[in-house]
């Protein structure tokens, strides 16, 4: 991603649906991490809702507690910390007084910080900063809640019209229940179509943005590469198995 500077900040400030436009066209580009599929983007991350409200911990704290730390060691697993949703850096998080993070942390200030572009990625049960490290920390070190885009895959093209069709076929199923019911009993009986109907949109909203998991590749090399790129990586260290 480009850098993104102040102007545009206080430009877009406040339009999330404008920040998310401006980031799928850098997620369609060839060097895109993103596979063929459907992927949806959106300011609703599951990261956002206030997890923590209540609780007397700040914002640096809540987000600071989120992210894996250690570069390269920093551990995540699917067990104690599963369902937690952290947030794992792709590179070593700047520290409050990084150039960039200071930039960043007036535009935090101003409420003018452009989001942190967040990749859930099934396999490690957690989220990737694809863009946005120095966003975050800048969040972080003025204690504010940062702006966020999330991006997952989701359901195919073909599972998605199934799904349709067997949610407009069990609505109508239920409206010819409450029309045979209205048959027997009279125009007493309701429609059906106050409870049917919000099924259905609840039903179709459910399926337009539900999580698929992220797919992979093997590594070419298999075990052996992977062994040599972890070694290169971690500088020999050896890691305890449990």
């Amino acid at each position: 991603m480009p850098p993104l500077r102040a102007d545009t900040g206080r430009a877009l400030a406040g339009g999330p649906e404008r920040w998310a436009h401006r980031f799928a066209g850098y997620l369609a580009s060839p060097d895109s991490p993103l596979h063929e599929g459907r992927w949806l983007l959106s300011h609703e991350s599951p990261l956002s809702r206030p997890r923590h409200a209540g609780t007397g911990t700040s914002h640096a704290e809540h987000w600071s507690s989120m992210l894996v730390e250690g570069h390269p060691d920093g551990y995540i697993d699917w067990f104690p910390h599963s369902g937690s949703w952290e947030v794992l850096p792709l590179r070593p998080m700047p520290g409050p007084d990084d150039s960039r993070v200071k930039a960043y942390r007036r535009q935090a200030r101003e409420g003018t910080l452009p989001p942190v572009l967040l990749w859930w990625v099934s396999g490690l049960d957690c989220h990737l900063v694809l863009d946005g490290h120095a966003r975050l920390a800048a969040a972080i070190a003025e204690s504010v809640e940062p702006p966020l885009l999330h991006v997952h895959r989701t359901v195919a093209r073909d599972d998605l019209a199934a799904g349709i069709d067997d949610a407009v076929g069990a609505y109508e199923d239920e409206l010819a229940r409450f029309a045979g019911l209205r048959a027997v009993h009279g125009p007493t009986v309701p429609d059906g179509a106050a409870t049917a109907g919000p099924r259905l949109a609840r039903r179709l909203r459910a399926l337009d943005a539900a999580v698929r998991p992220t797919w992979a590749w093997p590594l070419p090399g298999g075990e052996e590469r992977w062994r040599g790129v972890a070694h290169e990586v971690t500088g020999g260290r050896e890691w305890p198995c449990s």
